[in-house]
């Protein structure tokens, strides 16, 4: 596929050189689950790298990420890019931050536009898909995809985060059997003027979130 890369920073190396410093942290049963995950990300936005980076962070074994954008600098406002970043593409960059959190997770990245007739080979594989994408009709399709699967992946989507309404209204829904959509289910840029990085954040941190209780089985099923 276009565009497609495996990355990886010595995990193993890293692991059997120090003391795994996260499994002390949350426990071995929880660790081997996360490290047993793959986890998929449509969209390296506001949304999807701040959910990659939440996500390496708490130990995921496996994200697949893909995104066909480049970073550019009215990006550095709500996502987790730098202006070292800017010109490059956003799937390379973020893959560089995930691999120097050190916690062992295999990236793979494909600079590529998620379309009805590549998403399922993209995420293929996982268990859970977040879908961090801006355009409404992007996230119907992804959606169709796989929720259309009779075994797919459980299916974590955003909704509504523009503005700078109260965090309380940041919300997890269940809306069917393998899927949930975060966020407060109304805000659109077009109808604020504004995306700020502390609410897109909740609800990247949610999406995040949600993912990891599924892997640890603290959600019903």
């Amino acid at each position: 596929m276009a565009g497609e890369r495996d990355v990886e920073r010595g995990g193993a190396v890293v692991g059997d050189a120090l003391p795994d410093a996260l499994e002390r942290r949350i426990g071995h049963e929880a660790r081997e689950r996360l490290r047993a995950a793959r986890i998929g990300i449509a969209g390296a936005g506001g949304l999807g790298s701040n959910i990659a980076v939440m996500l390496a962070r708490s130990g995921v074994g496996e994200l697949v990420v893909a995104d066909f954008d480049v970073v550019d600098e009215g990006n550095l406002n709500r996502q987790h890019y730098f202006r070292e970043h800017l010109g490059r593409p956003k799937v390379e960059a973020l893959a560089e931050q995930l691999l120097a959190i050190g916690s062992g997770t295999r990236v793979r990245v494909l600079r590529t536009r998620v379309t009805p007739e590549n998403a399922r080979g993209i995420f293929e594989g996982c268990d859970i898909v977040c879908e961090a994408f801006d355009d409404p009709e992007a996230k119907a399709l992804l959606a169709e995809e796989l929720l259309t699967l009779p075994e797919g992946p459980v299916l974590v989507a955003g909704n509504g985060m523009a503005g700078a309404g109260p965090a309380s209204e940041i919300v997890t829904k269940r809306v069917g059997r393998r899927f949930y959509v975060c966020g407060d289910g109304a805000s659109d840029v077009g109808a604020t003027g504004a995306l700020l990085a502390p609410r897109v954040a909740l609800c990247a941190a949610q999406q995040a979130l949600l993912a990891v209780r599924i892997v640890l089985g603290l959600e019903g099923s």
